[in-house]
């Protein structure tokens, strides 16, 4: 069966029947769509200089939009939305308000990471809510997912401040009117079949035929990992299936005892529901990827990828979250922590799909903070990253969930340090007993992000930095612990 991609490319439909469905959005765009302003710098999703926007209807009549990274975005997800890219915004012979800032502010050099940044400020441009200047964090925040080799940051945030601080020319009423019944034309009935090769089911029964008609086809969500193999692997990936569009796993839900999380639902969906019950995650996952990978990335396609340096996976483990598994058969539950069975191995059996992740809600005297460990602050990997949870009661520790990433094949609570806190006292001399437990908790490899050294050293120094911070020392960051 053939099916044909349909989409919106600025306010013009597209419909493509001939394409490899993993085609890059980028390779398209370039290639076919002759829209050259978009760029490729690394193809990996790292440098923004591909940023482009996607938006759909939000249910409430008007449109939601979204940066991703179109090197690692594949064309076929594209079905039933509206691409746009920096050609998209200049109206006839008049800048964009964000294309006039930059050039204002003089935030361009050599250009080729223009594009890219002007796509994350007009996705700011329009989601930025009216009341005054945004705060520097807010700035730096939207444009983590973006690097600039030659002008350096301070002109372009100055271009930021300044399309905020101006009048904004929003969408007319019947512009947006018009996008949003032109998308909803394009919504579909049934699932996207297209080439007997690239899959979209619309519900979990759809998704079920699926994964009984094809165990083997390959599961997609964000593509954030996956699209790599097509980039930088050159690999050719057969049938897919991809979980973007299937609704009951794009649903959060918190019910009296969890908060649960739809496997498809993305980060920027996630975080904030995380947040609103565990307000110290902010930090890590202000560090997690840039915009552009969170707005794609999914949680489940976090935790399904099963990488030892993947930074959800400790938090989850310490939050004794437990994920649900859906196949032909129906859904059956584990324990995230016995799910990774090795490297780049977990539980999943042919034919299921991670469904959603359960977190137990806060409980009362819980104690949370959330460590990384990277070269870069903002857009990196990981070398170490540590999550600690622990439940004090009268001064001694009840219960304690430590979890490490990078520390391992796999994410990994360390067992020998949780019974070191446990049933003790939580002083200085616990955490230091614990401290030198957990060395002997994980024999860490070296690598290009670290040697195992220094990952054994920081693991124990951030049990010790934990302790400082939940017992109200000040001065934290200048304790140092050899």
């Amino acid at each position: 069966m053939v099916d044909t991609i349909r989409f919106l490319l600025g306010d013009q439909p597209v419909a493509l029947s001939d394409v490899d469905p993993t085609t890059t959005v980028l390779e398209w765009l370039r290639a076919s769509a002759g829209r050259t302003g978009t760029k490729e710098g690394c193809a990996e999703g790292d440098c923004g200089a591909c940023t482009v926007v996607l938006t759909e209807p939000d249910g409430a009549g008007g449109l939601a939009c979204r940066t991703v990274n179109s090197c690692i975005q594949f064309v076929a997800t594209l079905d039933g939305t509206q691409l746009l890219t920096v050609e998209d915004l200049k109206r006839g012979d008049t800048l964009h308000p964000v294309q006039q800032a930059m050039v204002d502010a003089h935030a361009s050099q050599c250009g080729f990471c223009t594009p890219g940044f002007v796509m994350s400020l007009y996705q700011l441009y329009r989601t930025y809510p009216d009341g005054g200047p945004p705060a520097r964090e807010t700035l730096d925040r939207a444009l983590a997912g973006n690097l600039c080799r030659c002008t350096g940051y301070r002109p372009i945030l100055e271009a930021a401040e300044r399309m905020l601080a101006s009048p904004r020319v929003r969408e007319t009423d019947a512009a947006e009117a018009k996008a949003v019944a032109a998308l909803e034309g394009l919504r579909r009935k049934t699932g996207l079949a297209y080439r007997d090769r690239f899959f979209a089911p619309l519900n979990l029964a759809e998704l079920a035929a699926l994964l009984q008609a094809h165990p083997d086809a390959r599961l997609l969500s964000g593509g954030t990992d996956l699209g790599l193999e097509v980039t930088k692997a050159h690999r050719t990936i057969g049938k897919i299936i991809y979980l973007g569009r299937v609704a009951e796993l794009r649903a959060i839900v918190r019910t009296n005892t969890h908060l649960e999380i739809g496997a498809a639902a993305t980060w920027r969906e996630t975080v904030p529901a995380l947040l609103a019950d565990w307000p110290a995650l902010d930090e890590l996952f202000a560090r997690f990827a840039g915009p552009p990978v969170r707005n794609a990335g999914t949680i489940g396609g976090n935790v399904a990828n099963a990488s030892p340096i993947g930074d959800s996976p400790p938090v989850l483990l310490a939050l004794d979250a437990e994920i649900d598994l859906f196949g032909a058969a129906g859904m059956r539950r584990l324990q995230l922590a016995d799910f990774f069975l090795d490297y780049r191995k977990t539980a999943l059996a042919p034919g299921e799909a991670v469904a959603r992740v359960r977190i137990p809600l806060p409980a009362k005297g819980r104690r949370l903070r959330a460590y990384k460990v990277s070269k870069r602050h903002d857009d990196d990997i990981s070398a170490v990253c540590g999550v600690f949870a622990l439940t004090v009661e009268n001064g001694r520790v009840s219960n304690a969930r430590v979890a490490f990433g990078g520390m391992a094949a796999i994410p990994k609570r360390a067992a020998a340090c949780e019974a070191a806190l446990e049933g003790r006292p939580w002083t200085l001399a616990t955490a230091e007993a614990a401290a030198a437990v957990l060395r002997r908790d994980f024999s860490p490899i070296g690598d290009m992000r670290a040697s195992a050294a220094y990952r054994t050293k920081v693991a124990s120094n951030l049990l010790l930095r934990f302790w400082h911070e939940t017992e109200g020392r000040a001065a934290t960051r200048a304790v140092h612990y050899g």
